[in-house]
């Protein structure tokens, strides 16, 4: 099983974590409210995990921007 991360904006791979078993609670997932875990947490049908997250580019581009929020994708 792998953990992937990757910007939800831009879409870069930010890294990943192979892994046969890791604790959620380890990741942080347990501080996640539900909402943000269904918008945040994807399985893959190969068992790998897609986290989305915002690359430090695009939360410097959302800061200086925020009518940006609006937009699913950024190009930076």
């Amino acid at each position: 099983m792998a953990i992937h991360y990757r910007c939800r904006h831009c879409g870069v791979e930010l890294g990943t974590i192979e892994s046969l078993s890791i604790e959620t609670n380890r990741l942080g997932f347990h501080k996640l409210t539900d909402d943000e875990r269904l918008d945040m947490i994807f399985y893959s049908p190969s068992g790998d995990i897609q986290i989305k997250v915002i690359c430090e580019d695009c939360q410097e581009l959302l800061q200086r921007n925020p009518d940006y929020y609006q937009y699913d994708f950024l190009i930076h």
